[in-house]
């Protein structure tokens, strides 16, 4: 077996370009510590799809409101968004594996909370515990994006990033799909207990898995000053070299007119399946998961030299807000899975590839909070989206219908402007690893 040199670049050295890159089984086969952290991704990740649509489907029982279905989106993005900063900081100045077990185990108890969400006047506690998990989300996960280039050599980079992202999707595909039918089958408490024990299943993994990581020395002083003040040495870091903060836009730019079409999709379930309303939920997420899992794999199969990167990504932002003009268009028959995955493969495509030039293109002791900023950006935006489609809804404003065709259009205009800014000016200044 190939030793493979995992040591952190030293910072102002130029990284070279490798030669190829590794395959997934090779990947999985020779490097432990991107196994473990696998094989807890696989535990989370599924559980966590199981007990989306089960939230989905109690909001709709408890409440049949548009606008407070929407408020279950917001309120697991916009805390997301405001713990963000906090998180970079923490992910940069603590042990990335210690601070990715102590979230696990945070959401772990905050899914069992759920158990108590019994009639309408709880939906407050809903919405309080779906904020609490997101905030220990917000630090697990740049915590995870910033941790896999320190398990993994040039070589293997992309291959895990696409991994990751494709795992993600599969389990997006298989969770939604199965979590109708399981939530039929032991119910939506059952769905929140098996939740819970997914969460202990990948802190374990994390336990045993090695990450070596360059961290700051802790400063005396209160931390929400900290924060603040790391916040704005993140934004003048990103200031200054734009070829990273380009690339922190991507996402947030999809979100713009994506956050709504995703938000749309749960009150689509409905309506393709009106007697088993968690199973149409679930098999529209699901073809979108098999959507972002089939584009990183293509990008990385079709698309691999970089500098085509952000062009692809501007199209595709276009790309998923034409087919979801489709989807407006259409007949709502099980048909309409077509068309969403198709939208959702461009955007796999995109996150896989922003992810991996964010982080080739930041030192690593910014890197945490560099992603930090980028999910601070996508929450926004998100959030932003699916509240303004959500009051439409509920006023009545827009149908369902109208909706996808005016946020399509958003995604649409989005993707363009993307084309005549970023990637326009990633065609003018080539850019090179720190």
């Amino acid at each position: 077996m190939t030793r493979v040199d995992r040591r952190l670049p030293e910072e102002g050295r130029e990284v070279a370009a490798p030669r190829s890159e590794v395959g997934y089984l090779e990947l999985l086969r020779t490097n432990l510590a991107v196994r473990r952290l696998w094989y807890g991704a696989v535990a989370s990740d599924l559980g966590d799809w199981f007990s989306t649509i089960a939230i989905y489907l109690l909001i709709e029982q408890l409440t049949g409101s548009p606008f407070a279905l929407g408020l279950v989106f917001v309120t697991k993005m916009l805390p997301f968004a405001l713990a963000s900063p906090l998180a970079g900081l923490v992910a940069d100045r603590v042990s990335r594996k210690r601070l990715m077990i102590v979230s696990d185990l945070a959401r772990a108890v905050c899914a069992l909370g759920l158990l108590l969400v019994r009639e309408p006047g709880h939906v407050w506690l809903l919405y309080s515990l779906s904020a609490l998990q997101m905030v220990a989300a917000a630090f697990f996960i740049p915590a995870r994006s910033a941790a896999i280039p320190n398990i993994t050599s040039q070589r293997e980079l992309l291959t895990a990033n696409a991994l990751s992202a494709s795992t993600w999707s599969a389990l997006l595909a298989i969770g939604a799909a199965l979590g109708g039918f399981v939530t039929e089958a032991i119910g939506i408490r059952g769905v929140f207990v098996l939740d819970s024990l997914t969460y202990l299943v990948s802190a374990l993994f994390i336990y045993r898995t090695v990450i070596p990581q360059r961290t700051e020395k802790p400063e005396k002083g209160p931390l929400v000053s900290m924060a603040v003040r790391d916040v704005v040495l993140g934004w003048r870091y990103m200031r200054a070299r734009p070829e990273v903060a380009r690339i922190a836009l991507t996402k947030a730019t999809w979100s713009l007119g994506g956050g709504a079409l995703v938000y749309m999709l749960a009150l689509l379930g409905p309506v393709l399946a009106p007697a088993a309303p968690a199973v149409g939920i679930g098999w529209l997420y699901a073809i979108r998961g098999v959507g972002t899992g089939i584009g990183p794999i293509a990008a990385r199969a079709y698309v691999p030299d970089r500098r085509f990167w952000p062009v692809m990504m501007g199209i595709g932002i276009a790309t998923t807000g034409l087919l979801y003009t489709v989807v407006g268009a259409m007949s709502w028959t099980w048909w309409v899975l077509v068309p969403v995955v198709f939208a959702h493969t461009t955007s796999g495509a995109n996150w896989v590839t922003s992810t991996v030039l964010l982080q080739e293109r930041t030192e690593d002791r910014f890197r945490g909070r560099v992603f930090a900023t980028e999910w601070l950006l996508i929450t926004l935006a998100d959030t932003t989206s699916i509240l303004v489609a959500s009051v439409l809804l509920e006023r009545g404003v827009l149908g369902l219908r109208q909706g996808f065709f005016v946020f399509a259009g958003v995604q649409i205009v989005c993707g363009v402007l993307f084309l005549l800014t970023v990637a326009r000016q990633e065609a003018r200044e080539p850019t090179t690893c720190p």
